[in-house]
């Protein structure tokens, strides 16, 4: 069995107003010196077997369809050594 991870933001040119809360928070809580903050998602997907190209395929035009919107944001896939 293997894991694979898909990663998703916001384009870097759509406001995050998540990310802009988060950061204005951040020094009222103490921690100074943060720039900018980005939310996104993590998905992490256990797969059945080897993950070949075409498992990877697979899962990239599952993250194309269903897990990112590809209008506003990115994607990465990338898959995660067995523990």
């Amino acid at each position: 069995m293997a894991r694979v991870v898909v990663d998703v933001m916001l384009k870097p040119e759509i406001l995050d107003p998540q990310g802009q809360a988060v950061q204005r928070a951040l020094p009222r809580l103490g921690f100074d010196g943060i720039a900018d903050v980005r939310q996104g998602k993590r998905f992490e997907l256990e797969v059945d077997g080897d993950v070949d190209e075409a498992a990877l395929a697979r899962i990239h035009e599952m993250a194309e369809t269903f897990l990112a919107n590809t209008v506003i944001e990115d994607f990465v896939v990338k898959v995660e050594e067995s523990k």
